[in-house]
């Protein structure tokens, strides 16, 4: 079975969005493969260290609000 990473991607995206707390701050339990891609495309600040969760930049502010909508809401669709 061939995985497509980038939605892979975008749906931990959205489930960090579900996470936030102190406006841009997330839980980073999810595979390090994928936050290590999710960092590669400037959507999270670098997600190597000891602290439990990951920084969202205003690109990935903005994506993980617009993905969590896509794929976890009955809102329209963008």
């Amino acid at each position: 079975m061939e995985i497509n990473e980038d939605s892979v991607d975008d749906a931990v995206l959205a489930l960090l969005w579900l996470t936030l707390h102190d406006r841009r701050r997330a839980w980073k339990g999810h595979d390090w493969d994928v936050l290590g891609r999710l960092h590669e495309k400037g959507l999270i600040l670098d997600p190597v260290g000891k602290g439990k969760s990951v920084v969202l930049t205003n690109d990935g502010l903005r994506r993980s609000e617009e993905m969590f909508k896509t794929l976890f809401t009955n809102a329209p669709k963008p």
